[in-house]
């Protein structure tokens, strides 16, 4: 867009420790699906006018209030979550920012489910989407389709599983009607990923799936490689110099047409772990274990996936093997 754009959200979200333990918080913001309409007088076509005119944020620059279905100049805008959406591409949280990369566009339904983590030590914030970019056509740019925010708790390691979060139960919220899984965007660290534990440390999305739409081997969540060696996740384990310790984790298919010769390549310390695996894409599974000897006292354990994927029913659509219940434990 030639003007930059921001949504302010003027009711703040507050995050005092007390107001957490006492309530949970997880759900849209404040008309953060976008279906209170503006006021009459408040929007020329599509453009909103004014600071105030959509309800419950703030406008600044070129915003447009777009409707689900055809637009003007022959185009149409399939929106996933309800009937209305906005332009957007920055996110901020306080004085915490991060650029989400939507250059890659892992689903051809018209729109893909991001998740990005923060943490502050603020009582009161402001949640600011912003366009950064700029196009040709004043009219064009990143649609964002709905908000919701999920509180986070860290997870801890065991005395029988060196790994946070083993098996991907805490992570973002997921809105209602995604059925495409939601993407954990790269560069992630460990302690502001949205998937508590584990970093995102590749050039491509990692995608967080959900027992209600996929196939998931172990309790309600795992994770789905969807962009071959550009999409990798890691985590960094305490362990003992010298000490052998048993690796175990599970491959497959999410049962959404994903299929091919699969290949997952697990790192740890020095040694590597090929893993292949044969999809119909109908939903199926093993698990695997292995032994590494630490060298240090920081242990980095590495999974991603060796080939790119698409599914059969929809060569738009990137996937790949997901990956759960992960284990890491020392040996006798």
């Amino acid at each position: 867009m030639a003007l930059r754009i921001s949504l302010l959200l003027t009711s703040f979200l507050l995050f005092t420790a007390s107001a957490l333990a006492a309530t949970y918080m997880e759900g849209f913001l404040k008309n953060g699906n976008f279906e209170e309409k503006p006021k009459p007088g408040a929007i020329k076509k599509t453009v909103l006018q004014g600071k105030y005119a959509l309800p419950s944020w703030e406008i600044n620059g070129f915003v447009e209030y777009i409707s689900a279905g055809p637009q003007p100049g022959g185009m149409y805008f399939n929106v996933a979550h309800g009937v209305h959406a906005d332009e957007v591409l920055r996110v901020s949280v306080g004085t915490v920012f991060g650029d989400l990369p939507l250059q890659t566009l892992y689903s051809s339904n018209g729109g893909d489910t991001y998740a990005w983590g923060f943490k502050l030590n603020s009582t009161a914030v402001k949640v600011t989407f912003r366009n950064t970019g700029v196009q040709e056509d004043p009219a064009c740019g990143p649609l964002i389709d709905a908000v919701a925010i999920k509180e986070l708790f860290p997870p801890m390691p065991t005395r029988d599983n060196l790994v946070k979060n083993y098996g991907f139960e805490e992570g973002p919220h997921r809105l209602v009607n995604t059925s495409n899984g939601v993407l954990l965007p790269p560069r992630q660290e460990d302690l502001t990923s949205p998937l508590p534990g584990w970093m995102i440390e590749s050039l491509k999305a990692v995608k967080f799936i959900d027992k209600k739409h996929f196939n998931v081997p172990f309790g309600l969540a795992a994770v789905e490689l969807v962009a071959g060696r550009e999409s990798a996740i890691a985590q960094i384990l305490r362990t003992i110099p010298g000490k052998v310790y048993g690796l175990t984790f599970t491959i497959g298919d999410a049962r959404n047409g994903c299929h091919g010769s699969m290949m997952v390549e697990a790192f740890a310390a020095k040694d590597t772990f090929k893993v292949p695996f044969e999809s119909k894409g109908k939903g199926g599974f093993k698990t695997v274990s292995f032994k590494f000897k630490a060298i240090t006292a920081r242990t980095r354990i590495t999974f991603y996936s060796s080939y790119y994927h698409t599914s059969i029913d929809d060569f738009g659509s990137l996937c790949g093997p997901i990956l759960d219940e992960v284990r890491v434990f020392p040996t006798a």
